[in-house]
């Protein structure tokens, strides 16, 4: 059987998240496969540091948690995206990882192009945590 529990307390848990990482985090994205978990050291070349807006994230509504704000940056070196992390606003907790591909790819997060030219703008349009347990 699978757990399943109510939409307030989905929301309730994906807004605790935001609170736990705390305002103004910071996203990098890296080349080559992700680490086995979040407390591992980054591998790959880091392609993209982005700071996030202080409220960087809406309200949850649904079971789900959409991005807020405007998450760009100018990518500081060229490479293949394979994986992201999302560490807190000292940049010395990763508190959540996850893979990057192309449209379509099946990735936590998906690019329009993976493939980053050097001092180029990186721009996330979309990103959505949703509760597993509804």
């Amino acid at each position: 059987m699978s757990l399943q529990e109510s939409v307030a307390v989905a929301n309730a848990a994906l807004d605790q998240r935001e609170v736990i990482i705390g305002a103004s985090p910071f996203l990098h994205f890296y080349t080559g496969a992700m680490p086995a978990n979040c407390a591992a050291a980054a591998t790959g070349v880091q392609l993209v540091v982005m700071d996030l807006p202080a409220d960087w994230m809406a309200a949850a509504a649904a079971g789900s948690k959409d991005l807020a704000g405007l998450w760009a940056v100018k990518s500081n070196a060229a490479g293949l995206a394979g994986y992201f992390r999302l560490y807190n606003n000292a940049q010395t907790i990763c508190h959540q990882q996850g893979t990057i591909t192309g449209l379509g790819g099946g990735g936590d997060m998906e690019m329009d192009d993976p493939n980053i030219p050097n001092n180029k703008w990186v721009i996330v349009d979309s990103y959505t945590l949703t509760s597993l347990s509804l």
